[in-house]
């Protein structure tokens, strides 16, 4: 019976991990001005944002449109894209 419960436990927590780890904003804004040394990303709403290592900044600039992805609950962008 306890090894039954424990892995029913497990196996929910295995669920949720994947779902919390799913969830991701999405949002638009205006680049205010950007550190690629620290990957700092100001939108002209005042917003900051960190930018994930993996996320190419070098075609962005101060001026552009940018559409972003990130982690909901953070304030990590895991996708960084030009809107022409």
């Amino acid at each position: 019976m306890m090894k039954r419960t424990l892995t029913a436990a497990m196996a929910a927590a295995a669920l949720m991990g994947t779902a919390l780890y799913a969830h991701a904003g999405e949002g638009e804004g205006v680049v205010a001005s950007i550190d690629p040394e620290t990957r700092m990303v100001v939108l002209e709403d005042g917003s900051t944002w960190t930018a994930a290592e993996e996320v190419d900044l070098s075609g962005v600039a101060p001026g552009d449109m940018i559409s972003v992805v990130y982690t909901d609950g953070t304030t990590t962008l895991t996708e960084v894209t030009k809107v022409e």
